[in-house]
């Protein structure tokens, strides 16, 4: 099948046609991600943005050449985030440690078990406060993304597509902003 007819089939519903594009043009993002520096992130990061991109050319492709609407639609997203991230304005954000991965991270030598009942505890005071203020869904999202799993992981595991669990990451962090005081 041509690019055009996969993104027919995929607009129709067929999850294979989806899966094969995404699968086709992961080299596409990860080339363009890799020419890109993000502020307080790292490549995984550009290439979520740019297979965001992807499944936005996928949802709004008309007519013409596919792969070169999707190579632009993945270098704006890519360069949209880019720019965001050297605004200052998620700097709080960019610049923020795990918040479950804190507790599985062997001590240093100097801290002593008083500083690791109060670290524990920390993590289990942010792990409440994302219960109370993120949906059930944002909250297993948001525990899987911080403990590292990719957007692929994520929608294999939840059974939902990119652009909701992309979603649900950005309306988490925005909440979790506005809590937490940024």
């Amino acid at each position: 099948m041509t690019d055009n007819e996969l993104v027919s089939a995929f607009r129709g519903g067929d999850k294979y046609a989806c899966e094969e594009l995404l699968n086709k043009y992961k080299h596409v993002v990860l080339r363009v991600a890799r020419t890109f520096f993000l502020s307080g992130g790292d490549t995984e990061d550009l290439v979520q943005e740019g297979m965001c991109g992807l499944y936005s050319a996928m949802q709004n492709f008309e007519e013409g050449d596919f792969s070169s609407y999707a190579y632009a639609c993945i270098r704006n997203r890519i360069t949209d985030a880019v720019r965001r991230s050297e605004s200052g304005k998620n700097y709080a954000l960019n610049n923020s440690l795990p918040i479950e991965g804190c507790a599985l991270e062997v001590p240093s030598p100097a801290v002593n078990p008083e500083d690791e009942l109060i670290i524990s505890e920390s993590v289990t005071e942010l792990s409440a406060l994302m219960r109370r203020h993120l949906s059930p869904f944002e909250f297993k999202v948001m525990s899987m993304y911080v403990d590292g799993a990719s957007m692929a992981e994520m929608c294999s595991a939840l059974g939902k597509t990119y652009k909701s669990i992309d979603n649900a990451v950005s309306r988490s962090k925005r909440k979790l902003q506005k809590v937490i005081g940024g």
